[in-house]
């Protein structure tokens, strides 16, 4: 199996209804990456979409849709999808596909348009829903999430404002992403749970936003990427898991499949103790809670200490363990996919010492990326090394 480096990122706004369509989006994302390279599209073997459902554009096909938007035209081309887990299993398989030999440069362009789903995006989870036990409840995403919230705060005695204190966090750190959203530097833990009430116990401040953007990375042969760099940043470990039983017949307080994916990543890059080896993490934070959720799941902490670690400051970009220094889903927005940019592009830029106003202090070594998906079932996890 080859060993995998990273040469380029690139990451476009992250807004609301942005004027640029998905190919527009998915090019610009794809033109900064193979400048950062140093590279030109010609030296791209093939490539990677990733993006969500169809719904969100309104057409069919949308990943043939996007293709020449991401430089793929005459180039192999695969898209994939699994919710929300995309923004990570995407660059996993573009690992893969260079892993394994079948290409020497691969770019994986992950892009969303969410905007002109209306009225509002959840338009497009209407019908994902199990037609027997789910929809005569006539359930949306909000809600279910409120249960699983509700359940974590239960089972540990969680207190609101040590999960609000999540959403503070990331959106001050979003205040030096030059694609964020909604970054705030002056954001207070009584600002989210003042906020409007949405499903009790999350309010709106407990949400990230709805957003329209793409990403791009560029994963490498390492013999070959070693020709543009001295210093590569290599992929050390990759996992993915999807929970097979309903949501309804699983105890909501703890992931375990973010647990398994993240012990299959750990056993590839020769982790044993996560706390310790990892310098920083992004785990997925659509929701304030789903960070402290995903760092119990990523095995970076126990169960029920993360509002403890984020309470003391542990988690802050200056702490011992940074989570989301970039400003994650709830500071920079959560354009499905495209949350690549956040979880594993971040990890790569502050591995190579790119993150400019975001970057993490001291020499930061180890970095693991995590996304989550589908209804409450899907883990996707990537750990890079410098």
């Amino acid at each position: 199996m080859n060993d995998v480096a990273v040469l380029g990122g690139g990451m476009t706004l992250f807004r609301r209804r942005l004027k640029e369509t998905g190919k527009e989006l998915s090019f610009q994302a794809a033109k900064m990456a193979l400048e950062e390279a140093g590279i030109d599209n010609s030296d791209i073997d093939m490539v990677v979409m990733g993006s969500a459902p169809c719904a969100f554009d309104g057409i069919h096909m949308k990943g043939e849709n996007l293709l020449d938007g991401a430089g793929a035209k005459d180039k192999p081309y695969v898209r994939v999808f699994n919710g929300g887990g995309t923004g990570v299993f995407a660059p996993i398989a573009g690992w893969w596909h260079v892993a394994s030999g079948v290409a020497d440069m691969v770019m994986v362009v992950c892009e969303e348009k969410m905007g002109g789903c209306y009225p509002h995006p959840q338009t497009a989870f209407q019908t994902i829903w199990d037609p027997i036990l789910d929809r005569p409840l006539t359930p949306n995403l909000v809600w279910l999430f409120a249960m699983e919230m509700n359940r974590y705060m239960t089972k540990h005695n969680i207190k609101k404002e040590d999960i609000a204190r999540v959403a503070v966090k990331n959106k001050k750190n979003a205040v030096g992403h030059p694609c964020a959203q909604l970054p705030d530097e002056k954001i207070t833990v009584d600002d989210v749970l003042n906020s409007e009430m949405m499903a009790w116990p999350v309010n709106r401040l407990d949400i990230s936003p709805p957003s329209d953007g793409a990403s791009a990375l560029i994963f490498c042969n390492e013999k070959k990427a070693r020709q543009f760099t001295d210093d590569p940043v290599l992929v050390d470990g990759v996992g993915w898991n999807i929970a097979s039983s309903m949501w309804t017949n699983r105890d909501l307080y703890f992931p375990q499949y973010v647990a398994n994916a993240a012990r299959m990543a750990y056993k590839m890059a020769g982790i044993r103790n996560p706390r310790k080896e990892i310098d920083f993490a992004e785990p997925y934070d659509p929701f304030t809670y789903k960070e402290l959720h995903h760092m119990e799941g990523l095995l970076l902490c126990d169960k029920g200490e993360a509002p403890i670690l984020t309470r003391e400051g542990v988690t802050e970009r200056d702490g011992d363990m940074p989570i989301c220094p970039s400003g994650g889903l709830l500071g920079v927005g959560n354009p499905i996919a495209a949350t690549m940019g956040q979880k594993i592009c971040e990890l790569y830029w502050q591995l190579a010492g790119k993150a400019g106003k975001r970057q993490i202090p001291g020499d930061p070594q180890v970095g693991v990326g995590q996304a989550w998906g589908d209804i409450m079932q899907m883990g996707t996890v990537m750990v890079l090394r410098r």
